[in-house]
């Protein structure tokens, strides 16, 4: 009897204990510049977290991020690695080292189509950091400039990277976005968050769903006069990239010339396409893969998403308007 009356006081306790309602998950958003454009974190927490000292972490991965990789800092490691005008091994840290494995490796999937040594063409076509031109440039300043571009003129063995050229310069704009959206993506997994959405410049990675349902990611129409929604995509657990050419562009008797370059021709790309969208896992991979799907013309790059089991939403100009078209992987995500 004496221990029966013992057990009912803690039979009482875990009852009360489990009948209490489960604490409420709240948003929480922080928000800075990064990369010549914005970033934007959510997550959900039910916990009160330290926004001040995690908003501090996120800004110094950036800055550590921007301070390796970007073309606009002088001193950053990859602006080290283009000015040595020599063919012999550089070594890198990790996490150049890796986005620019990723690059090759996209780079060398399509054929150069993805290529990080186009920078030079870039700026000669007036796209680049050294501002627009007013004429294009003619088929000699081309061909001098082609002699040192090409994906296949560096080497990355482990964290050591090589010219074969010596004049060749990495750009990792088409990229690095992607890494710097995984990197805050895996700050906040550390940290237990599992409900969240990255939002750097447009390149996007979200965790499970938000206690209300899946994130609701949407597809920018692409028109340069104004912003609008092409399609709304629910989405969980991955990542979503963007490419696109409608709003980076010069023309000169009537033909427009557009930011991106196709390696093959040297030239802005002429085709109708105006916007890839990628959704993949990995940041970094959607957003090296965008760029690849823009250039390539439409029918292209079906196939190559196709053959490689990607899901890509292509935006096409016609005579009628926009036309939508997708890869058999992205099928899934049209609901």
């Amino acid at each position: 009897m004496w221990s029966v009356c013992r057990l009912l006081p803690l039979l009482l306790l875990l009852l009360v204990v489990g009948c209490q309602p489960a604490q409420q998950a709240t948003e929480y958003q922080l928000q800075g510049k990064t990369m010549g454009t914005y970033y934007v974190v959510k997550f959900y927490s039910e916990l009160q977290p330290d926004l001040t000292a995690l908003q501090q972490e996120l800004d110094t991965e950036l800055e550590l991020i921007n301070d390796l990789m970007s073309t606009y800092r002088p001193e950053s490691e990859l602006m080290r690695f283009n000015r040595q005008q020599t063919t012999e091994p550089v070594t890198l840290t990790p996490q150049t080292a890796t986005v620019i494995a990723e690059a090759i490796r996209i780079g060398r999937q399509s054929g150069g189509i993805l290529d990080v040594t186009v920078g030079p063409l870039v700026e000669l076509w007036g796209f680049g950091a050294r501002g627009r031109i007013t004429h294009a440039p003619d088929d000699a300043q081309q061909e001098a400039v082609r002699a040192y571009v090409g994906i296949d003129k560096i080497v990355l063995d482990g964290l050591a990277l090589r010219k074969l050229e010596p004049r060749v310069a990495i750009d990792l704009s088409t990229i690095a976005k992607g890494y710097g959206v995984n990197r805050l993506a895996e700050i906040l997994l550390a940290h237990g968050y599992q409900s969240f959405m990255v939002d750097i410049g447009g390149d996007m990675r979200v965790g499970a769903a938000k206690p209300s349902g899946l994130w609701k990611i949407a597809v920018e129409k692409p028109v340069s006069t104004e912003r609008s929604v092409q399609r709304i995509l629910a989405l969980k657990n991955m990542a979503l990239a963007t490419s696109g050419d409608y709003r980076n562009y010069f023309e000169e008797d009537g033909v427009r010339y557009s930011h991106l370059i196709d390696p093959r021709t040297g030239e802005p790309i002429q085709h109708k396409t105006v916007s890839s969208t990628v959704l993949h896992p990995d940041a970094m991979t959607a957003d090296g893969y965008a760029t690849t799907l823009n250039v390539l013309p439409a029918d292209e790059a079906l196939a190559f998403a196709n053959q490689h089991q990607l899901a890509v939403l292509l935006i096409v100009k016609t005579d009628q308007g926009f036309e939508e078209r997708y890869s058999e992987a992205f099928i899934p995500f049209l609901n």
